[in-house]
Protein backbone atom coordinates (compact mmCIF):
# COMPACT_ATOMS: atom_id res chain seq x y z
CA UNK A 1 0.00 0.00 0.00
CA UNK A 2 0.93 3.47 -0.30
CA UNK A 3 1.81 5.68 2.73
CA UNK A 4 3.84 2.93 4.20
CA UNK A 5 7.29 2.87 5.12
CA UNK A 6 8.60 -0.62 5.92
CA UNK A 7 11.52 -1.93 7.70
CA UNK A 8 12.78 -5.28 8.43
CA UNK A 9 10.68 -7.68 10.95
CA UNK A 10 13.79 -8.13 13.12
CA UNK A 11 14.11 -4.02 13.23
CA UNK A 12 14.21 -2.62 16.89
CA UNK A 13 11.08 -1.91 18.28
CA UNK A 14 12.05 1.70 18.74
CA UNK A 15 11.79 1.77 14.94
CA UNK A 16 8.02 1.50 15.19
CA UNK A 17 7.30 4.99 13.52
CA UNK A 18 9.41 4.28 10.72
CA UNK A 19 7.00 1.01 9.84
CA UNK A 20 3.66 2.17 10.51
CA UNK A 21 1.72 4.00 8.13
CA UNK A 22 1.59 8.34 8.03
CA UNK A 23 -2.25 8.35 8.30
CA UNK A 24 -5.48 7.08 7.36
CA UNK A 25 -6.25 6.13 3.40
CA UNK A 26 -9.76 5.79 2.33
CA UNK A 27 -10.90 4.07 -0.52
CA UNK A 28 -14.35 3.23 0.13
CA UNK A 29 -17.13 3.24 2.56
CA UNK A 30 -16.62 0.87 5.00
CA UNK A 31 -18.06 -2.23 4.93
CA UNK A 32 -16.79 -2.43 1.08
CA UNK A 33 -17.66 -4.34 -1.74
CA UNK A 34 -15.15 -6.82 -0.78
CA UNK A 35 -16.06 -6.98 2.80
CA UNK A 36 -19.83 -7.39 1.49
CA UNK A 37 -18.89 -10.43 -0.66
CA UNK A 38 -17.31 -11.68 2.00
CA UNK A 39 -19.90 -11.28 4.55
CA UNK A 40 -22.62 -12.67 2.10
CA UNK A 41 -20.07 -15.83 1.79
CA UNK A 42 -19.80 -16.49 5.24
CA UNK A 43 -23.45 -15.62 6.13
CA UNK A 44 -24.29 -18.87 4.32
CA UNK A 45 -22.44 -20.97 7.15
CA UNK A 46 -22.25 -18.50 9.89
CA UNK A 47 -24.26 -15.87 11.90
CA UNK A 48 -22.75 -12.86 11.11
CA UNK A 49 -25.06 -9.87 12.61
CA UNK A 50 -22.38 -8.90 14.68
CA UNK A 51 -19.75 -8.55 11.71
CA UNK A 52 -18.37 -4.99 11.01
CA UNK A 53 -15.89 -5.55 8.17
CA UNK A 54 -13.27 -8.03 6.75
CA UNK A 55 -9.60 -6.96 7.13
CA UNK A 56 -6.22 -7.61 6.05
CA UNK A 57 -3.96 -8.32 9.20
CA UNK A 58 -1.19 -9.02 6.54
CA UNK A 59 -0.97 -4.73 5.76
CA UNK A 60 -2.44 -3.54 9.37
CA UNK A 61 0.90 -1.88 10.87
CA UNK A 62 0.95 -0.83 14.43
CA UNK A 63 -1.78 1.35 14.96
CA UNK A 64 -3.78 1.12 11.85
CA UNK A 65 -6.01 -1.57 11.01
CA UNK A 66 -6.19 -2.39 7.01
CA UNK A 67 -9.37 -3.61 5.70
CA UNK A 68 -9.84 -6.51 2.72
CA UNK A 69 -10.88 -3.16 0.37
CA UNK A 70 -7.53 -1.55 1.02
CA UNK A 71 -9.35 1.22 3.78
CA UNK A 72 -6.17 2.02 5.91
CA UNK A 73 -7.82 3.06 9.39
CA UNK A 74 -6.72 4.52 12.51
CA UNK A 75 -7.68 2.17 15.27
CA UNK A 76 -8.32 3.67 18.53
CA UNK A 77 -10.92 0.45 19.78
CA UNK A 78 -8.01 -2.33 18.81
CA UNK A 79 -10.38 -5.52 18.50
CA UNK A 80 -11.91 -4.45 21.95
CA UNK A 81 -9.23 -3.49 23.43
CA UNK A 82 -7.36 -6.70 22.90
CA UNK A 83 -3.87 -5.15 21.22
CA UNK A 84 -1.28 -4.46 23.87
CA UNK A 85 1.46 -3.00 21.33
CA UNK A 86 0.09 -2.65 17.86
CA UNK A 87 -0.36 -4.57 14.43
CA UNK A 88 2.41 -6.82 13.21
CA UNK A 89 4.66 -5.13 16.48
CA UNK A 90 8.46 -6.69 15.04
CA UNK A 91 9.40 -7.62 18.13
CA UNK A 92 6.21 -10.57 18.15
CA UNK A 93 7.06 -10.90 13.82
CA UNK A 94 10.72 -11.85 15.41
CA UNK A 95 9.44 -14.63 17.40
CA UNK A 96 7.37 -15.97 14.36
CA UNK A 97 10.86 -16.36 12.54
CA UNK A 98 12.73 -18.04 15.37
CA UNK A 99 13.00 -21.76 14.55
CA UNK A 100 13.39 -22.44 18.12
CA UNK A 101 9.85 -21.15 18.84
CA UNK A 102 7.98 -23.38 15.75
CA UNK A 103 7.19 -26.62 18.14
CA UNK A 104 4.86 -23.56 20.14
CA UNK A 105 3.29 -23.16 17.72
CA UNK A 106 2.69 -26.27 16.20
CA UNK A 107 2.29 -28.29 19.29
CA UNK A 108 -0.69 -26.92 21.57
CA UNK A 109 -0.15 -29.24 24.99
CA UNK A 110 -2.98 -30.10 27.54
CA UNK A 111 -1.17 -27.75 30.17
CA UNK A 112 -3.00 -28.81 32.91
CA UNK A 113 -1.05 -32.18 32.57
CA UNK A 114 1.85 -32.37 29.56
CA UNK A 115 3.18 -28.75 29.78
CA UNK A 116 6.46 -28.50 28.05
CA UNK A 117 9.48 -27.66 29.54
CA UNK A 118 9.84 -24.04 29.18
CA UNK A 119 6.81 -22.91 30.78
CA UNK A 120 7.83 -23.07 34.72
CA UNK A 121 10.38 -20.11 33.04
CA UNK A 122 7.87 -18.39 30.70
CA UNK A 123 5.58 -17.99 33.72
CA UNK A 124 8.08 -16.62 35.95
CA UNK A 125 9.23 -14.42 33.25
CA UNK A 126 5.96 -12.89 31.88
CA UNK A 127 2.55 -13.58 33.89
CA UNK A 128 4.52 -13.62 37.41
CA UNK A 129 6.90 -10.29 36.82
CA UNK A 130 3.49 -8.82 36.77
CA UNK A 131 1.65 -10.29 39.11
CA UNK A 132 -0.59 -7.62 41.41
CA UNK A 133 0.69 -6.58 45.01
CA UNK A 134 0.03 -9.75 47.28
CA UNK A 135 -1.02 -12.58 44.63
CA UNK A 136 1.75 -14.95 43.81
CA UNK A 137 0.08 -17.75 42.36
CA UNK A 138 -1.55 -17.61 38.86
CA UNK A 139 -3.78 -20.01 36.78
CA UNK A 140 -4.14 -19.46 33.12
CA UNK A 141 -6.76 -20.14 30.70
CA UNK A 142 -8.01 -19.31 26.86
CA UNK A 143 -10.15 -16.24 27.53
CA UNK A 144 -11.58 -13.74 29.24
CA UNK A 145 -15.00 -15.52 30.40
CA UNK A 146 -13.37 -18.95 31.41
CA UNK A 147 -11.04 -16.74 33.52
CA UNK A 148 -13.98 -15.71 35.45
CA UNK A 149 -15.74 -19.01 35.57
CA UNK A 150 -13.07 -20.95 37.08
CA UNK A 151 -12.45 -17.51 39.53
CA UNK A 152 -16.15 -18.25 40.18
CA UNK A 153 -15.55 -21.88 40.76
CA UNK A 154 -12.27 -21.65 42.78
CA UNK A 155 -14.15 -18.60 45.31
CA UNK A 156 -17.02 -21.24 46.10
CA UNK A 157 -14.39 -24.33 46.58
CA UNK A 158 -12.37 -22.26 49.31
CA UNK A 159 -15.83 -21.01 50.70
CA UNK A 160 -17.04 -24.42 51.12
CA UNK A 161 -13.35 -25.81 52.48
CA UNK A 162 -14.19 -23.24 54.81
CA UNK A 163 -17.33 -23.87 56.19
CA UNK A 164 -16.27 -27.42 56.74
CA UNK A 165 -12.96 -26.74 58.34
CA UNK A 166 -11.36 -29.31 56.35
CA UNK A 167 -11.31 -30.14 52.15
CA UNK A 168 -13.07 -33.63 52.40
CA UNK A 169 -16.41 -34.36 50.90
CA UNK A 170 -18.41 -36.26 53.24
CA UNK A 171 -20.04 -39.35 51.25
CA UNK A 172 -23.02 -37.74 50.98
CA UNK A 173 -21.76 -34.60 49.35
CA UNK A 174 -19.93 -36.31 46.76
CA UNK A 175 -23.21 -38.71 45.84
CA UNK A 176 -25.41 -35.32 45.41
CA UNK A 177 -23.26 -33.12 43.65
CA UNK A 178 -23.62 -35.56 40.14
CA UNK A 179 -27.18 -35.31 40.24
CA UNK A 180 -26.86 -31.28 40.98
CA UNK A 181 -28.70 -31.64 44.27
CA UNK A 182 -27.46 -29.80 48.37
CA UNK A 183 -25.34 -30.29 49.82
CA UNK A 184 -22.85 -31.82 47.03
CA UNK A 185 -23.98 -28.21 44.99
CA UNK A 186 -24.10 -26.10 47.70
CA UNK A 187 -26.90 -22.86 47.24
CA UNK A 188 -23.61 -20.02 47.00
CA UNK A 189 -23.48 -16.98 45.32
CA UNK A 190 -21.42 -14.25 43.78
CA UNK A 191 -22.40 -10.79 44.67
CA UNK A 192 -21.96 -8.17 41.38
CA UNK A 193 -22.62 -5.26 40.05
CA UNK A 194 -25.82 -3.39 37.35
CA UNK A 195 -23.88 -2.34 34.40
CA UNK A 196 -21.23 -5.19 35.02
CA UNK A 197 -19.94 -7.34 32.67
CA UNK A 198 -18.04 -10.56 33.22
CA UNK A 199 -18.53 -13.11 30.52
CA UNK A 200 -21.07 -14.86 28.52
CA UNK A 201 -21.08 -18.40 30.59
CA UNK A 202 -23.65 -19.38 32.54
CA UNK A 203 -22.00 -18.34 35.73
CA UNK A 204 -20.31 -14.96 34.09
CA UNK A 205 -23.75 -14.42 32.57
CA UNK A 206 -25.55 -14.09 36.17
CA UNK A 207 -22.86 -11.76 36.95
CA UNK A 208 -23.19 -9.76 33.60
CA UNK A 209 -26.01 -7.17 33.75
CA UNK A 210 -25.81 -4.94 30.93
CA UNK A 211 -27.34 -5.65 27.53
CA UNK A 212 -30.66 -7.68 27.41
CA UNK A 213 -29.66 -9.46 23.83
CA UNK A 214 -26.45 -10.79 26.00
CA UNK A 215 -28.89 -12.53 28.49
CA UNK A 216 -32.51 -13.36 26.62
CA UNK A 217 -33.54 -16.85 27.35
CA UNK A 218 -30.71 -18.43 29.17
CA UNK A 219 -31.32 -19.47 32.69
CA UNK A 220 -29.59 -17.52 35.34
CA UNK A 221 -28.66 -17.79 39.16
CA UNK A 222 -30.43 -16.11 41.83
CA UNK A 223 -27.49 -14.37 42.60
CA UNK A 224 -27.66 -10.71 44.02
CA UNK A 225 -27.00 -7.70 41.99
CA UNK A 226 -25.86 -4.54 43.66
CA UNK A 227 -26.32 -0.66 42.64
CA UNK A 228 -22.99 0.66 40.89
CA UNK A 229 -22.81 4.42 41.67
CA UNK A 230 -24.28 6.79 39.08
CA UNK A 231 -21.81 9.39 39.32
CA UNK A 232 -22.96 13.08 38.05
CA UNK A 233 -20.16 15.38 35.94
CA UNK A 234 -18.30 17.07 36.03
CA UNK A 235 -17.21 15.47 39.44
CA UNK A 236 -15.79 18.08 40.86
CA UNK A 237 -19.12 19.78 40.62
CA UNK A 238 -21.22 17.15 42.61
CA UNK A 239 -18.67 16.01 44.98
CA UNK A 240 -20.93 15.52 47.68
CA UNK A 241 -23.54 14.55 45.70
CA UNK A 242 -21.42 11.47 44.08
CA UNK A 243 -19.88 10.88 47.63
CA UNK A 244 -23.68 10.10 48.84
CA UNK A 245 -24.66 8.14 46.06
CA UNK A 246 -21.79 5.46 46.58
CA UNK A 247 -22.41 5.48 50.27
CA UNK A 248 -26.00 4.47 49.17
CA UNK A 249 -24.22 1.54 46.96
CA UNK A 250 -22.34 0.36 49.42
CA UNK A 251 -25.02 0.10 52.01
CA UNK A 252 -26.99 -1.76 49.52
CA UNK A 253 -23.94 -4.22 49.21
CA UNK A 254 -24.54 -4.45 52.85
CA UNK A 255 -27.95 -5.50 53.17
CA UNK A 256 -27.87 -7.65 49.77
CA UNK A 257 -25.01 -9.83 51.61
CA UNK A 258 -27.18 -10.04 54.78
CA UNK A 259 -30.64 -10.61 52.54
CA UNK A 260 -29.16 -13.76 50.68
CA UNK A 261 -27.74 -15.06 54.30
CA UNK A 262 -31.21 -15.39 55.10
CA UNK A 263 -32.07 -16.64 52.14
CA UNK A 264 -29.46 -19.69 52.68
CA UNK A 265 -27.52 -18.54 49.85
CA UNK A 266 -24.18 -17.20 51.42
CA UNK A 267 -22.14 -14.59 49.41
CA UNK A 268 -19.30 -16.72 49.04
CA UNK A 269 -17.67 -13.90 46.64
CA UNK A 270 -18.05 -10.32 44.97
CA UNK A 271 -17.10 -9.22 41.84
CA UNK A 272 -16.29 -6.54 40.53
CA UNK A 273 -14.35 -4.07 36.87
CA UNK A 274 -12.19 -1.23 38.22
CA UNK A 275 -13.82 0.72 35.45
CA UNK A 276 -17.39 -1.23 34.04
CA UNK A 277 -16.40 -1.15 30.28
CA UNK A 278 -19.17 -2.47 28.95
CA UNK A 279 -21.79 -1.17 30.41
CA UNK A 280 -20.84 2.32 29.72
CA UNK A 281 -17.20 2.88 31.14
CA UNK A 282 -18.84 3.96 34.48
CA UNK A 283 -16.59 5.29 37.25
CA UNK A 284 -16.51 5.26 41.04
CA UNK A 285 -14.04 6.71 43.31
CA UNK A 286 -10.78 5.13 44.58
CA UNK A 287 -12.35 5.49 48.24
CA UNK A 288 -15.62 3.42 47.16
CA UNK A 289 -13.26 0.63 46.11
CA UNK A 290 -11.33 0.59 49.14
CA UNK A 291 -14.65 0.31 51.32
CA UNK A 292 -16.09 -2.20 49.33
CA UNK A 293 -12.69 -4.37 49.84
CA UNK A 294 -13.24 -3.92 53.67
CA UNK A 295 -17.07 -4.85 53.27
CA UNK A 296 -15.99 -8.31 51.19
CA UNK A 297 -13.38 -9.02 54.35
CA UNK A 298 -16.49 -7.75 57.14
CA UNK A 299 -18.63 -10.44 55.55
CA UNK A 300 -16.06 -13.17 54.86
CA UNK A 301 -16.34 -13.07 51.20
CA UNK A 302 -13.63 -13.37 48.54
CA UNK A 303 -12.89 -10.11 46.52
CA UNK A 304 -12.57 -10.41 42.76
CA UNK A 305 -10.93 -7.69 40.60
CA UNK A 306 -12.04 -8.65 36.99
CA UNK A 307 -9.13 -6.93 35.04
CA UNK A 308 -10.26 -8.24 31.57
CA UNK A 309 -10.17 -5.45 29.93
CA UNK A 310 -8.56 -2.67 32.42
CA UNK A 311 -5.31 -4.59 32.72
CA UNK A 312 -2.57 -4.21 30.80
CA UNK A 313 -1.52 -0.52 30.94
CA UNK A 314 -4.30 1.64 29.29
CA UNK A 315 -4.58 3.57 32.84
CA UNK A 316 -1.45 4.47 33.05
CA UNK A 317 -0.52 1.47 35.59
CA UNK A 318 -0.07 -2.00 34.60
CA UNK A 319 -3.64 -2.92 36.55
CA UNK A 320 -6.49 -0.59 36.70
CA UNK A 321 -7.28 -1.18 40.67
CA UNK A 322 -3.14 -0.30 41.67
CA UNK A 323 -5.32 3.52 41.59
CA UNK A 324 -7.08 2.03 44.58
CA UNK A 325 -4.07 1.94 46.73
CA UNK A 326 -5.65 -1.18 48.86
CA UNK A 327 -3.75 -1.77 52.14
CA UNK A 328 -5.48 -5.27 51.85
CA UNK A 329 -5.22 -6.85 48.02
CA UNK A 330 -7.82 -8.76 46.24
CA UNK A 331 -8.02 -11.98 46.65
CA UNK A 332 -8.48 -13.07 42.99
CA UNK A 333 -7.53 -10.93 39.78
CA UNK A 334 -8.73 -12.23 36.30
CA UNK A 335 -7.17 -10.93 33.37
CA UNK A 336 -6.98 -11.15 29.56
CA UNK A 337 -6.82 -8.92 26.06
CA UNK A 338 -4.18 -6.90 26.42
CA UNK A 339 -2.05 -9.80 28.24
CA UNK A 340 -2.75 -12.01 25.12
CA UNK A 341 -3.86 -15.19 27.32
CA UNK A 342 -6.84 -15.21 30.16
CA UNK A 343 -6.85 -16.62 33.75
CA UNK A 344 -6.74 -15.27 36.94
CA UNK A 345 -3.87 -14.23 40.05
CA UNK A 346 -4.94 -15.67 43.35
CA UNK A 347 -3.64 -15.96 46.72
CA UNK A 348 -2.61 -19.37 48.52
CA UNK A 349 -5.71 -20.00 50.27
CA UNK A 350 -7.87 -20.20 46.99
CA UNK A 351 -5.01 -23.00 45.51
CA UNK A 352 -7.07 -26.18 44.59
CA UNK A 353 -7.56 -29.10 47.30
CA UNK A 354 -7.52 -31.65 45.26
CA UNK A 355 -6.54 -32.58 41.27
CA UNK A 356 -8.98 -31.60 38.28
CA UNK A 357 -11.34 -28.85 39.92
CA UNK A 358 -9.67 -26.32 38.12
CA UNK A 359 -9.02 -27.92 34.42
CA UNK A 360 -9.71 -28.17 31.03
CA UNK A 361 -7.52 -29.67 28.18
CA UNK A 362 -5.84 -26.49 27.15
CA UNK A 363 -5.82 -24.18 29.95
CA UNK A 364 -4.05 -21.35 28.23
CA UNK A 365 -1.67 -21.48 25.54
CA UNK A 366 2.20 -21.46 25.94
CA UNK A 367 2.80 -19.70 22.45
CA UNK A 368 0.56 -16.37 23.83
CA UNK A 369 2.93 -16.67 26.85
CA UNK A 370 5.81 -16.45 24.68
CA UNK A 371 4.24 -13.34 23.18
CA UNK A 372 3.40 -11.68 26.48
CA UNK A 373 7.25 -11.68 27.63
CA UNK A 374 8.12 -10.08 24.73
CA UNK A 375 5.45 -7.73 24.70
CA UNK A 376 6.12 -6.87 28.32
CA UNK A 377 9.89 -6.29 27.08
CA UNK A 378 8.54 -3.93 24.85
CA UNK A 379 6.67 -1.63 27.61
CA UNK A 380 9.39 -1.49 29.95
CA UNK A 381 12.49 -0.63 27.18
CA UNK A 382 10.02 1.89 25.62
CA UNK A 383 8.44 3.06 29.09
CA UNK A 384 4.96 2.45 27.38
CA UNK A 385 3.01 3.46 30.57
CA UNK A 386 4.37 6.86 31.00
CA UNK A 387 3.65 7.29 27.53
CA UNK A 388 0.44 6.08 27.64
CA UNK A 389 -0.54 8.85 30.93
CA UNK A 390 1.53 11.59 28.18
CA UNK A 391 -1.20 10.75 25.79
CA UNK A 392 -4.12 10.00 28.01
CA UNK A 393 -3.40 13.70 28.49
CA UNK A 394 -3.73 14.91 24.86
CA UNK A 395 -7.09 12.37 24.28
CA UNK A 396 -8.95 13.79 27.47
CA UNK A 397 -8.29 17.25 27.44
CA UNK A 398 -8.85 17.10 23.74
CA UNK A 399 -12.33 15.46 24.44
CA UNK A 400 -13.18 18.11 27.40
CA UNK A 401 -12.85 20.76 24.08
CA UNK A 402 -14.87 18.89 22.00
CA UNK A 403 -17.87 18.48 24.26
CA UNK A 404 -17.39 22.33 25.32
CA UNK A 405 -17.60 22.42 21.54
CA UNK A 406 -20.34 20.31 20.91
CA UNK A 407 -22.79 20.65 23.85
CA UNK A 408 -25.87 19.74 21.62
CA UNK A 409 -24.23 15.93 21.01
CA UNK A 410 -21.44 15.32 23.50
CA UNK A 411 -21.10 15.23 27.63
CA UNK A 412 -19.14 12.90 30.36
CA UNK A 413 -15.66 13.05 29.01
CA UNK A 414 -13.46 10.77 31.36
CA UNK A 415 -10.86 8.57 31.75
CA UNK A 416 -7.44 6.90 32.95
CA UNK A 417 -4.55 7.28 30.81
CA UNK A 418 -5.71 6.24 27.17
CA UNK A 419 -8.83 3.85 28.78
CA UNK A 420 -11.43 6.93 28.06
CA UNK A 421 -15.18 7.67 26.96
CA UNK A 422 -17.56 9.83 26.20
CA UNK A 423 -21.32 10.25 26.11
CA UNK A 424 -23.41 11.15 22.92
CA UNK A 425 -26.56 12.39 23.50
CA UNK A 426 -28.36 9.24 22.53
CA UNK A 427 -28.10 5.48 21.15
CA UNK A 428 -28.76 6.30 17.27
CA UNK A 429 -26.73 9.60 17.41
CA UNK A 430 -23.59 6.93 18.49
CA UNK A 431 -23.97 4.78 16.23
CA UNK A 432 -24.49 6.85 13.43
CA UNK A 433 -21.33 8.82 15.01
CA UNK A 434 -19.45 6.02 15.15
CA UNK A 435 -19.89 4.91 11.34
CA UNK A 436 -19.44 8.62 10.15
CA UNK A 437 -15.43 8.21 11.76
CA UNK A 438 -15.12 4.95 10.22
CA UNK A 439 -15.31 6.43 6.61
CA UNK A 440 -13.24 9.08 7.91
CA UNK A 441 -10.28 6.62 9.03
CA UNK A 442 -10.87 5.63 12.32
CA UNK A 443 -11.94 3.06 14.00
CA UNK A 444 -14.30 3.10 17.31
CA UNK A 445 -16.90 1.02 19.38
CA UNK A 446 -19.35 1.73 21.72
CA UNK A 447 -20.38 0.77 24.98
CA UNK A 448 -23.31 1.29 27.35
CA UNK A 449 -26.50 2.87 26.04
CA UNK A 450 -24.66 5.76 24.63
CA UNK A 451 -20.96 6.30 24.95
CA UNK A 452 -17.74 6.03 22.51
CA UNK A 453 -15.15 4.48 24.64
CA UNK A 454 -11.77 4.68 22.92
CA UNK A 455 -9.60 2.19 23.44
CA UNK A 456 -5.94 2.49 21.21
CA UNK A 457 -2.83 0.11 22.18
CA UNK A 458 -0.19 1.27 24.71
CA UNK A 459 2.01 2.51 21.21
CA UNK A 460 -1.05 5.22 20.51
CA UNK A 461 1.74 8.56 20.65
CA UNK A 462 0.54 11.99 21.19
CA UNK A 463 0.58 12.55 17.51
CA UNK A 464 -1.72 9.81 17.02
CA UNK A 465 -4.13 11.18 19.54
CA UNK A 466 -4.42 14.68 17.69
CA UNK A 467 -4.97 12.67 14.74
CA UNK A 468 -7.84 10.93 15.82
CA UNK A 469 -9.10 14.58 17.71
CA UNK A 470 -9.09 16.03 14.72
CA UNK A 471 -11.28 13.40 12.32
CA UNK A 472 -13.77 12.72 15.22
CA UNK A 473 -14.01 16.71 15.11
CA UNK A 474 -14.51 16.56 11.35
CA UNK A 475 -17.09 13.87 12.16
CA UNK A 476 -19.31 15.63 14.67
CA UNK A 477 -18.94 18.84 12.46
CA UNK A 478 -20.78 16.83 9.57
CA UNK A 479 -23.46 15.85 12.66
CA UNK A 480 -26.95 17.50 11.06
Amino acid sequence: MNGVRHVSQVASVKALEEFEYDGPRMKTEVPGPVSLALQKQLGEIQNVQSLNFFCDYEESRGNYLVDVDGNCMLDVYTQIASIPIGYNHPALMKIMTNPHNLSSFVNRPALGMLPPRMFPEKLLDGLISVAPKGLKRVQTMACGSCSNENAYKAIFIWYRTKQRGHSNPTPEESATSVINQAPGCPDLSILSFMGGFHGRTLGCLSTTHTKAIQKLDVPSFDWPAAPFPKLRYPLAQYERENAQEEKRCLEEVEDLIVKWQKKGKPVAGIVIEPIQAEGGDNYASFDFFRKLRAIAKKHGSAFLVDEVQTGGGSTGLFWAHQHWGLDDPADMVTFSKKLLIGGYFYKDEFEPDKPMRIFNTWMGDPAKNMFLTEVLKVIREENLLEQVKRTGHVMLNGLYELQARYPHLLSKARGLGTFCAIDVKDEDTRNKLILKARNKGVVLGGCGNQSIRFRPALVFKEHHAQLFLNIFNDALADMK
